[in-house]
């Protein structure tokens, strides 16, 4: 659940434009922010990678170490793709 929410929360921050109100004022602005979300998506791309093979893989739901470790390692990726955006958005503010 925790997985489905982080990538909700970094969906909507993207694609919804959450991120860019939240840190921009002018179009310059938000085209830097674009940038941000590109560089972010590459680590919400291994989440999500890591999130489907851990609930859709017979083998590694079957083995609770290794469906721990995936959705772990997902949660993490999801964290540093926000925390790209937060920081990437301080900085391009």
């Amino acid at each position: 659940m925790a997985n489905a929410l982080l990538g909700l929360l970094w969906g909507l921050s993207v694609f919804a434009g959450w991120g860019t109100k939240a840190f921009c004022s002018d179009a310059g602005c938000a085209e830097r922010m674009d940038d941000v979300a590109t560089v972010s998506c590459l680590f919400a791309a291994v989440a999500a990678c890591c999130t489907a093979v851990a609930w859709f893989s017979p083998a590694v739901r079957g083995d609770e170490r290794r469906f721990m470790n995936l959705t772990g390692a997902a949660m993490a990726a999801w964290v540093v793709a926000e925390g790209t955006l937060f920081v990437g958005g301080m900085i391009v503010k």
